[in-house]
Parts: C-alpha cells; structure tokens; sequence
C-alpha cells in the first residue's frame, strides 16, 4: 500500500483563506437576495447577511496582517524563499514543508497540535496520546 503523503499548509494562508471565503460567502448572499425581489425584507434579510459577511471578512483580513507583522520571518531551507512562522510549528507559505524553530521538536513528527497551550511543555505527542 502506498503511504499517504500529508500536506500541510501555514496559518497565516489559512486564515486568509477563510477570509476570502468569506468575502465570496457574502457576494454570494447578496446575489441569493436578489432572488427575492418579490418579498423585501427577505432580501433584506439577504443583503444585510452578506454585508456583515464582506465586512467581518475585513476584520479577519486587517487581524490577520497585524498578527503577519509579529510573525518571525524566515527563509525556509527546502525552497529558499521567505516565509513567515507562526507558533512553535508551521509550514512554508510556499512548499507546505513543515517547520519549526524550537530545538526540542527537530526530527519528530510535525503535528500543530505543538502550538496549543496544553502541549507547550511536552516533548513528544505520543506522551499524551493514548494507544489504540
């Protein structure tokens, strides 16, 4: 059987993708108002959802770039192109490959679990996790 290649993806693109889901989310709400030119405050129920979509997809977005400001830039050693790095573990914003600047997660298992408050002082998953 052929193993099944993971493919991980940096947070900072993540969080920007949901914000453009989001913008998408709320033209589309809009469009399905119109739908309801018949009954207005259907379609005003519509507009309005899709407005407060586009606009908390503005929030995301200015969250994000004032999170993308404090993020440690670096330059990663499989593409060598910059990226930036959020948390203990991330991924390259352009080869998806995993990395991680704390020295006592070098050569283990990437897991983004790492970046969570709960697993901050462990040194391995496996620790916590129990066997099946």
């Amino acid at each position: 059987m052929a193993q099944q290649q993971l493919v991980y993806s940096s947070k900072i693109n993540k969080i920007r993708s949901f914000a453009l889901i989001l913008i998408f989310g709320g033209i589309l709400l809009m469009y399905v108002g119109i739908l309801f030119k018949k009954t207005p405050w259907v379609m005003a129920i519509f507009f309005i959802l899709g407005i407060l979509a586009v606009v908390f997809s503005c929030v995301v977005y200015l969250w994000i770039g004032m999170f993308s400001l404090r993020a440690i830039p670096i330059i990663c050693p499989s593409c060598n192109k910059h990226t930036k790095m959020l948390g203990r573990v991330d991924a390259c914003m352009h080869c998806k490959q995993p990395l991680t600047l704390d020295k006592d997660l070098e050569g283990k298992e990437f897991d983004e679990r790492y970046n969570k408050r709960k697993y901050r002082n462990v040194k391995s998953i496996e620790e916590i996790t129990p066997d099946k």
